[in-house]
């Protein structure tokens, strides 16, 4: 696969859609845009990182649904004198000016939409069952009861549901709006990666 490529990765929380798109970077020999996006994108605009942390679509729900201190400086501020438009084009610009660098897979952020028009893009939804997902919420967030990793879950999938559809012309987890749409508990974390990379090489072919 020498032609530059793109894999967009759509996920529901607790799916291991991130630790499939991290094993599937390894497998491929490719960098993976996820959080760091963050990163490269305050240093673009100028903005401090926590600008954008504050409207992440983990960190954020995180603070606003069990009212974690985040220590973070002037936020509030920032928050109030950029709209949320203005910080989609500034995560847009950074996707653009990552994508052009090479082959690469992205997590989330609409990066799908956003490189809509990629000659080599091939976009993928992976969900899993209830209990798979609850499960690890509860391994990253041991602090949770079983209902408030579902509370958790539910109000974040509802949350990346609103950004994804208000942002593109697509909706969020539907079948139509990807290439491929898998659900992690089949297979497991390793064979989804496996089954993923199969599909990714048929494609490209």
């Amino acid at each position: 696969m020498k032609k530059k490529f793109i894999i967009n990765i759509g996920r529901q929380l607790g799916s291991g859609g991130k630790l499939i798109g991290q094993l599937l970077a390894k497998e491929l020999d490719i960098p993976i845009y996820d959080r760091t996006l963050i990163d490269t994108a305050a240093k673009e605009s100028g903005l401090c990182k926590e600008v954008f942390e504050d409207k992440d679509e983990e960190t954020g729900l995180l603070s606003k649904l069990f009212n974690i201190h985040m220590p973070f400086m002037n936020t509030s501020f920032y928050g109030n004198q950029l709209s949320d438009e203005a910080l989609f084009k500034i995560q847009s610009d950074a996707i653009r000016h990552l994508a052009e660098k090479g082959s690469c897979i992205f997590i989330g952020r609409c990066a799908d939409y956003i490189l809509r028009e990629e000659p080599q893009v091939i976009n993928i939804f992976i969900t899993a069952d209830e209990t798979d997902r609850i499960k690890r919420i509860r391994e990253r967030h041991p602090e949770f009861s079983d209902e408030q990793a579902r509370i958790f879950m539910h109000k974040a999938d509802h949350k990346r549901s609103s950004y994804y559809n208000y942002y593109s012309a697509h909706t969020w987890g539907h079948a139509a709006t990807y290439h491929l749409c898998l659900n992690s508990s089949t297979l497991g974390i390793e064979g989804s990666m496996r089954f993923i990379k199969s599909f990714v090489e048929e494609k490209l072919k």
